[in-house]
């Protein structure tokens, strides 16, 4: 039996967790979008350290809803250390990683988790190449760029993946706490799926989602540095750190 054994298929069965730095102009945004899920049964919001009125937009959403949960960090430490955050206070049977801007849709959490929910899938990534769903057109060699990672992730992990470095991941909790995550920034994506990929027996699938991709002006954070830095934590997690 599993945990969402006589469960209707719209039962609140996730923990969604959202790491989040200098993101005021967005979060009660998105975690309004979230909220409005029927799947979701918490929401955690780490502030990374953030410098600007994130925190306080925070407290806000704390007073609207009960399942919003925040937790700060005094100083910015990056994505996976939010991240390694959030899933320690996840409650949920289900664990969805949400950005905190507004690329990624949550009315979307529906298909994302329907292979877990129907026994399929342990682990789905969102996948921004596959399927007819909307995508805004941007950055040509950021395409190039997640292209080549991916490949050489997949060659490394043996897996067929088509968008490693997807911000939508989505676990059954009791496979994130066979995990032990060490990486404090972007290198989360591979860290995590280098991981999984040699857990063995995990379930893995891909669901086509939406995109509504931003800009540097807008706020995008990640620079061409982070696609060289990928390169090497496909090497360090597949190669030099074996232990899950």
């Amino acid at each position: 039996m599993t945990d969402f054994d006589n469960k209707p298929a719209d039962a609140a069965c996730a923990s969604v967790v959202i790491p989040a730095y200098n993101e005021e102009a967005t979060v009660c945004a998105i975690v309004r979008r979230a909220l409005a899920q029927p799947e979701v049964q918490e929401i955690i919001v780490v502030d990374d350290g953030s410098d600007d009125s994130t925190w306080d937009a925070l407290q806000l959403m704390l007073a609207e809803d009960f399942r919003v949960k925040a937790i700060r960090h005094p100083q910015n430490s990056g994505k996976g250390a939010a991240l390694r955050t959030g899933f320690a206070r996840a409650t949920a049977p289900i664990v969805i990683v949400q950005d905190a801007d507004l690329e990624y849709n949550p009315a979307e959490y529906s298909a994302l988790i329907k292979p877990i929910l129907e026994n399929k899938a342990d682990v789905v990534f969102g996948t921004r190449f596959l399927g007819a769903k909307a995508h805004r057109v941007l950055y040509y060699w950021h395409f190039v760029g997640n292209k080549i990672v991916t490949t050489l992730s997949n060659i490394c992990t043996n897996l067929n993946l088509t968008d490693v470095e997807v911000g939508y991941k989505v676990f059954r909790r009791e496979v994130l706490q066979k995990v032990r995550l060490c990486e404090d920034r972007f290198g989360f994506e591979l860290e995590i799926t280098a991981k999984v990929a040699r857990l063995g027996g995990v379930r893995l699938y891909e669901v086509p989602i939406s995109y509504e991709g931003r800009t540097y002006a807008e706020g995008k954070k990640i620079v061409w540095q982070d696609g060289i830095a990928a390169l090497w934590y496909i090497i360090k997690y597949n190669f030099f750190s074996r232990a899950a």
